[in-house]
């Protein structure tokens, strides 16, 4: 049984984070693919580069949310099973790592997605709230410092392990110390995002990435 819900809770999970909000929402409401616009990516950011404010924040509010539900909902359904805390903490880590694995590499999109930021500040809200905060706040410090997106996504995504792990408490519902699985998805989708903007940290280097606000579109 417990191989098989683990299974189901992978599965379904990915399939949640999957859904390409931002592709969704350019196509039908401007008709267009953000796959052809400025970086190609199909996140929040590039959205609103693309110039639809209102639809990158509203790509942002869904993928937030898409990764909260997929936690919440495993982390209901172990409660509703009478699992194990130690089986629930695992099952919810699972679930995260997978909300994130579908964002960034879509069945539907031939496996090219986004790079996971809002979806993973999602899954972090659900996971450690206070640390999810505390990450946010590492984001609008560095970003109103920098105006760089990906720096601000960079760095906060790097801070959180440290919050999760230092703040009391932080890391919810898991009836105790996080199982050694949890404790490894607390750095595995931090890691994942960073690996992700590459690109964006080869450009932070060179001093070419794009500023937000700025002119170039080239940037993912």
């Amino acid at each position: 049984m417990r191989t098989g819900i683990y299974l189901l809770a992978a599965v379904t999970a990915y399939l949640f984070g999957s859904i390409p909000f931002g592709y969704l929402l350019v196509r039908l409401v401007r008709k267009e693919d953000i796959r052809e616009k400025g970086s190609g990516n199909i996140g929040a950011t590039n959205v609103i580069r693309s110039g639809s404010k209102g639809l990158g924040a509203l790509t942002f509010l869904l993928d937030v949310l898409k990764g909260v539900l997929a936690v919440l909902v495993w982390e209901l359904a172990a409660r509703r099973l009478g699992l194990a805390p130690a089986t629930r903490s695992n099952l919810v880590a699972l679930a995260a790592l997978f909300a994130i694995l579908g964002h960034i590499f879509p069945v539907w999109l031939g496996f090219r997605g986004g790079k996971g930021v809002a979806t993973a500040f999602g899954v972090f809200l659900a996971l450690a709230p206070w640390a999810a905060l505390a990450g946010l706040g590492v984001f609008v410090l560095v970003f109103a410092a920098s105006r760089y997106v990906s720096l601000g996504s960079i760095l906060s995504a790097a801070a959180f392990p440290a919050f999760a792990l230092l703040i009391p408490h932080a890391v919810r519902g898991t009836g105790g110390a996080p199982t050694p699985w949890l404790t490894a998805v607390l750095f595995v989708i931090p890691l994942i995002v960073i690996l992700k903007h590459h690109q964006n940290i080869a450009r932070l280097v060179s001093g070419r990435e794009y500023r937000f606000g700025g002119t170039r579109t080239t940037s993912a």
